[in-house]
């Protein structure tokens, strides 16, 4: 009998471990896997593939010569430029509503946040329709723009204010999270110690936000050189003025040349990539930087 008991095994060795409240079966994450992976080559893969086919399908050549037409040219420079103003006036606004936000208290701080992701809720085309309604020539500062001779809509202003609208959310809600998280404890020994609020600004805080800083500015960068709806309002589509890329990528197609609209695409396409690329970057940084700062902590 004592025998038995030692040669047979026991039932707990016969069962499987029990899977933990949380954990998933097998079956389960390799279905998830599988759609993520299937939706990424549909609606990701795919398009990219059909951009960079459609392209090139004339010969390298008959690509390279589309970006010597001078429309081409005015659209590339003209949406660098609208990028190279908006993305810096977003910088110093959203350093300065973050700073405020998350560094002092004051009436009207819920309204400034609520205001900050306006952008995200209004329709791009609508933002369009309100700086024509007011910047346009019969718009409520139309008289006065007229009578000094200037021109906002239908010109580069016009489309810089549209960008900086549509844009102005990206640095600042980057920014707001981090430094609530982050708190005014090394800013408060900086100045106890002597320094200054300026210097204070430049070797602390600074320094703990620079990655999500960045990575902000990244976002906000690719938003001002991919916006289609607000810019398409305030443009006019004048050609070789105020044609930035995606304007021109869709005039040209509507207008059959679809070589030329593809490798303009191409471009903004290789940009979202880069984008794409320094974004992962930057997020790994990020993680490090707030792994380095909870183990300081601790």
């Amino acid at each position: 009998m004592s025998d038995a008991v030692f040669t047979s095994p026991p039932a707990a060795r016969s069962r499987r471990r029990p899977r933990a409240v949380t954990e998933d079966a097998p079956s389960a994450r390799y279905a998830l896997i599988a759609i993520a992976v299937i939706f990424l080559l549909l609606f990701l893969f795919a398009p990219l593939a059909i951009v960079f086919s459609e392209a090139f399908a004339k010969g390298v050549a008959t690509f390279a010569e589309v970006f010597h037409e001078p429309d081409a040219i005015a659209a590339i420079k003209l949406t660098l430029a609208v990028a190279a103003i908006s993305v810096p006036a977003n910088l110093l606004f959203g350093l300065a509503a973050a700073w405020a936000i998350a560094k002092f208290s004051f009436p009207g701080k819920s309204l400034l946040i609520t205001l900050i992701d306006l952008p995200f809720s209004v329709s791009p085309v609508v933002a369009g329709l309100v700086f024509v309604l007011v910047f346009g020539a019969q718009g409520v500062f139309g008289s006065w723009i007229k009578a000094h001779h200037l021109q906002v809509i239908f010109a580069i202003p016009g489309i810089v204010l549209a960008t900086i609208f549509v844009t102005f959310p990206f640095v600042a809600r980057e920014l707001i999270p981090l430094m609530q998280e982050q708190g005014t404890v090394e800013e408060e020994a900086a100045l106890t110690l002597g320094a200054s609020g300026l210097q204070t600004f430049w070797t602390v805080t600074l320094p703990n936000i620079k990655w999500g800083l960045l990575y902000g500015v990244l976002l906000c960068n690719a938003r001002a050189m991919g916006e289609f709806g607000a810019v398409s309002v305030v443009s006019g589509h004048i050609r070789g003025l105020t044609n930035t890329i995606p304007l021109q990528v869709e005039i040209l197609y509507n207008e059959y040349n679809s070589v030329a609209a593809f490798a303009l695409a191409v471009v903004l396409a290789g940009l979202a990539l880069v984008t794409l690329g320094i974004k992962t970057f930057l997020e790994w940084r990020h993680a490090d930087q707030l792994a380095a700062r909870g183990g300081r902590r601790h």
